[in-house]
């Protein structure tokens, strides 16, 4: 999981919310595309065992990403 540099400094400007954005598909719209959105406070438990595994797609094996 990358550091939270940028997230720390937001909070620290009392912007409470941070949202991640990413998409997935084939083509330039043509075909199926997913998308997803999460939303961060300063009160994210960063310990949940889950998120050490968050990770760029790209970088996952092709059974992982099942």
């Amino acid at each position: 999981m990358s550091n939270l540099e940028i997230e720390t400094d937001l909070w620290s400007k009392n912007i409470n919310n941070i949202c991640g954005i990413d998409e997935v598909g084939r083509g330039c719209l043509a075909g199926p595309v997913y998308s997803a959105a999460v939303v961060l406070d300063q009160n994210t438990n960063f310990e949940y065992k889950d998120f050490n595994q968050i990770n760029d797609s790209k970088k996952l094996s092709e059974k992982k990403r099942e």
